[in-house]
């Protein structure tokens, strides 16, 4: 290992003690907050410690086990020595691979539920069509992960079609499994209005947000303007006459955000400000991302929602992650909401970058003696 990682090391190691330390102070118990920081501190950086401790044992016993074989003579001893040398390099290469991969920065937002946000594109009533399959993609593998999916909004087109659906999807790490699901997802298949047999190519945009928190951004009361109106759409007389739906406008950025799906106007504007919070943060990750210009190198693909990312072709049963060239023959497993391969690999993938932007080299493997 490279003596910058040891270096980064032996400083969490040192952190590490320091930490213990400060939670033992009487003064530090005394204070929840203060306490909490620290034992969440303690947490991040265990595994890590742990790992290298394991590391450095290895090591040793190395040292040990090859000036051992050096000393001795008998056959049956050397290759006792030898076999337990390449069990000792074994885990010495794959704890090589694995500790840098535990020093690569977590985002503070991996932890983050996520406003998952679905629109039609081209392709008119098609569009609709693949946008409904697309969300029932994803509320599948909702399921799989015990993930809760909450509608937000949503407005239906004919057919069974979805011309636009917010949801909140919450469970644990759902943004670091979501997040490169940004961008425009592009179907080809013959549509079932289609007499020809015709194969046409269709587009919808999804965006994946990280839930914002009050803390994450402060929103002024002046700044909102709330306006209520009666609900519109299939429902009964409560839809149609109450009051309930609910349009909140940020005026510094003339962001709007419209929510109607719950009976209650309360319910509705709890609704609406986690979208609005959501849309907002999502501007300020943005500005933040285009002043680091390395962040950009780390990221798969840009996130854009105008960035081109997966095609679904229904002829061949393929699905096309085209940021990482991953082809897979299996489309309806994965439409039934199987998508934990494309997930691992996007995620395999932008650990890989961040490695090698952090430390060029670290990542390469270990050229063997000989």
């Amino acid at each position: 290992m490279d003596p910058i990682t040891f270096q980064k090391l032996r400083d969490i190691e040192a952190r590490s003690g320091e930490v213990e330390t400060k939670m033992s102070d009487p003064d530090i118990a005394r204070d929840p907050s203060a306490f909490q920081l620290l034992a969440r501190e303690s947490k991040e950086i265990a595994p890590i410690v742990e790992r290298y401790r394991i590391y450095k044992g290895t090591l040793g016993e190395l040292t040990k086990v090859q000036e051992m074989l050096k000393a001795e003579s008998d056959a049956e001893m050397r290759e006792m020595f030898h076999e337990e040398l390449r069990a000792l390099e074994g885990r010495r290469d794959a704890l090589e691979i694995e500790i840098p991969l535990l020093l690569i920065p977590k985002d503070p937002n991996d932890e983050k539920n996520v406003l998952l946000e679905i629109r039609a594109g081209t392709g008119g009533e098609e569009a609709a069509l693949f946008a409904g399959d697309i969300f029932r993609m994803y509320s599948r593998f909702a399921e799989r992960e015990r993930w809760k999916v909450d509608i937000i909004s949503i407005t239906r087109a004919g057919q069974g079609g979805i011309k636009e659906v917010i949801a909140l999807v919450e469970g644990e790490r759902v943004y670091s499994k979501l997040r490169y699901e940004s961008g425009v997802h592009r179907v080809q298949r013959v549509p079932s209005t289609e007499s020809s047999g015709r194969i046409h190519t269709s587009a919808i945009t999804v965006a994946v947000l990280p839930e914002a928190e009050e803390v994450d951004i402060k929103i002024e009361a002046k700044d909102l303007r709330i306006d209520t109106f009666c609900s519109s759409g299939p429902g009964g007389q409560s839809v149609n006459t109450t009051y309930s739906a609910v349009r909140i406008t940020h005026l510094p950025t003339n962001t709007v955000v419209s929510c109607q799906d719950e009976k209650s106007q309360i319910k509705n504007r709890e609704k609406g400000m986690k979208v609005l919070r959501a849309r907002l943060y999502e501007v300020a990750l943005a500005e933040q991302q285009s002043q680091i210009a390395s962040d950009r190198k780390s990221q798969v693909g840009s996130g854009d929602r105008s960035e081109k990312i997966r095609t679904y072709n229904f002829q061949q049963a393929r699905v096309t992650d085209h940021r990482i060239g991953l082809t897979l023959h299996r489309l309806q497993e994965i439409l039934d909401g199987d998508l934990g391969e494309i997930v691992n690999s996007l995620m395999a993938h932008s650990q890989a970058e961040k490695l090698k932007d952090s430390h060029p080299g670290a990542a390469e493997p270990r050229q063997k003696a000989g």
